[in-house]
């Protein structure tokens, strides 16, 4: 008989936790007799971190007795507690391999039904002072799984937990949390578990990442992209085969092989990054530019805004036509999706440039197509606007393309109606008054206040997160779950010994230290920089970790349960074995 041993419950609070404060829930405790159990949580609980825990489909966590045995022997600890891995109810049967998606249970007053296995979180590593548990769970396929309540009731522990109906499909918690983390992704398991109506919203996204996908490596449901690998690791020579002026202070370069052979097609959106040599004297430099040229032409182009900054400086003065630079291959997640819905491509000063290439692919695809497609646009003025004629041309060939081009400083010889098509800044408000479309894929790049206001603009207005994509010339925001905000100091050498290890790269955020084998990982390493990251699990499951590699060698350990994509590395769980260059 399967019956409910505990009811555990707990309030956040703050836990110091390696020099940070984690707010977190994960500590439970027994609760004395009955509790309400109510569609968001069970009273006197919460949860420390709604973005990843808790909602209607996480209401209540579960876990067995068979794995606290199961864990006292693997791990020789005799020290647990009811509520020891963080569960709401700790049961007596309902083991994750004979539980199914979908399948219901009364217990008490109240009805439950299985959504999703347990979300992999590093909380738990801190509730059993084992860092490695989130792994663990998963590896040995204990995970524990969550309750939706379909009918609030009161609970309490000695309640009988009778089966009342099966879930469709007969998908078990344990084999559907090896599906999403674990290698090897069947087709037809993945279809067969998405027909599970009781199946959570964020793990029938991710499932639905992996039938969608046909790239070979890495995890599409952890980790979604749709760039193929790198076609080269690390850097080789590019000849500057041209140059041209776009602006008053835009300069493209146009690159090719040094046996002028065709250089591989790249992605719409994608950029490169150069090790940029200043002087014989001083470690080179990497700067990241977004392509801004067609994907056919058997060259690259890149287009560089005169700027303070060292790299910028190094292109506009010190380049000229026949220089071989080292250069990497095109690299990036900010594509085109594979879809047909209408696109708007939406920039800001040099920000145009990635959108620019994905015009020349709609050009190149969509000319004989009704998709819509808006080229919206904001500069100062027509001095200043990079590409105005290149994308006019373009958008000719589109015959349901429409363009809105904004001007906020306009000179005396820019037109009203023909330059430009108002004055202002561009924002949500000229969209709706144009008819944008709200089905569309929005694709953003430019300074990061724009894509910051724009980003919470389009939110607002109901435009779903997945249908919003931005690309940015700077560090990426950081990811930190239940870690409370603090301001940081812009990205400098770690506090200390200076290591003498290989030298890691961060592209991004334009910092070279030498690697310190103090540090347990990359990710470790990155933190003590002030580099900004993302992480959650910090063992190598859930791939929020999971950044760009652009050249050298690494070791993980432990070995991330599966494997990133060709060209990407999982910093949580990686070291450097060579000079490294990471897109952070």
């Amino acid at each position: 008989m399967n019956s409910l041993i505990s009811v555990n419950v707990g309030l956040p609070r703050d836990v110091d936790w390696q020099g940070k404060m984690v707010h977190t829930a994960v500590w439970k405790r027994s609760a004395p007799g009955k509790v309400m159990a109510r569609h968001l949580n069970l009273d006197g609980d919460g949860q420390g971190d709604l973005g990843g825990h808790g909602g209607e489909h996480r209401a209540v966590m579960v876990y067995q007795l068979d794995s606290y045995r199961y864990w006292e022997t693997y791990l020789q600890r005799h020290d647990f507690e009811y509520g020891q891995f963080g569960e709401n109810l700790t049961v007596d049967g309902l083991t994750d391999d004979e539980v199914c998606i979908g399948d219901r249970y009364r217990i008490g007053g109240a009805l439950f039904e299985v959504t999703q296995p347990r979300v992999t979180c590093y909380r738990v590593g801190i509730r059993m002072n084992n860092p490695q548990m989130p792994a663990l769970l998963v590896s040995h396929k204990r995970p524990g799984f969550y309750f939706r309540v379909i009918e609030e009731g009161e609970i309490g522990a000695g309640d009988e937990i009778v089966k009342v109906a099966d879930g469709p499909e007969r998908v078990s918690v344990a084999e559907i949390d090896a599906l999403l983390y674990l290698p090897d992704h069947p087709r037809d398991q993945l279809e067969r578990a998405l027909r599970v109506p009781a199946l959570s919203a964020g793990w029938k996204e991710s499932l639905e990442a992996l039938v969608g996908t046909d790239k070979q490596g890495g995890n599409a449901g952890l980790a979604p992209s749709s760039a193929p690998p790198p076609a080269w690791s690390g850097f080789r020579l590019l000849r500057v085969a041209a140059e041209r002026r776009e602006s008053v202070d835009v300069l493209s370069f146009i690159l090719e092989s040094e046996d002028r052979s065709p250089l591989p097609a790249p992605l719409a959106g994608q950029f490169l990054v150069f090790k940029l040599e200043l002087d014989k004297n001083s470690a080179p430099i990497l700067r990241s530019y977004s392509m801004s040229g067609p994907q056919s032409a058997g060259t690259y182009r890149v287009s560089v805004k005169r700027a303070d900054g060292a790299g910028s400086r190094y292109f506009h003065e010190r380049i000229q036509v026949g220089k071989l630079l080292q250069v990497s291959a095109p690299r990036g997640s900010f594509t085109l999706a594979p879809n047909d819905r209408p696109v708007v491509l939406l920039s800001a000063g040099i920000g145009a440039t990635p959108v620019l290439s994905m015009l020349y692919k709609l050009a190149s695809t969509d000319a004989n197509s009704k998709r819509e497609i808006w080229w919206c646009y904001g500069g100062r003025n027509g001095r200043e606007h990079p590409f105005a004629v290149e994308a006019r041309e373009l958008l000719k060939g589109l015959p349901q393309s429409r363009s809105l081009v904004a001007y906020s400083r306009p000179e005396d010889g820019d037109r009203l109606g023909k330059d430009y098509d108002v004055y202002g800044h561009l924002n949500l408000s000229l969209l709706e008054q144009r008819d944008i479309p709200k089905t569309a894929d929005f694709y953003l790049c430019g300074p990061a206040a724009f894509l910051a206001d724009f980003t919470m603009a389009l939110k607002a207005w109901g435009i779903a997160d997945s249908c919003i994509h931005s690309e940015t010339f700077g560090t990426e925001s950081s990811i930190t779950p239940g870690i409370a905000s603090v301001t940081s100091p812009p990205p400098h050498q770690p506090i200390g010994t200076i290591g003498t290890g290989p030298k890691v790269f961060f592209t991004r955020s334009g910092l070279t230290v030498p690697w310190n084998s103090q540090y347990g990982s990359l990710l470790e390493f990155a933190e003590a920089c002030d580099i900004p990251v993302r992480w959650s699990c910090r063992t190598g499951v859930c791939h929020t970790c999971e950044s760009g590699l652009i050249g050298g060698k690494i070791n993980y350990a432990p070995e991330p349960l599966d494997r990133p994509s060709d060209g990407n590395v999982l910093i949580c769980c990686s070291t450097p074995l060579s000079e490294i260059e990471l897109d952070l």
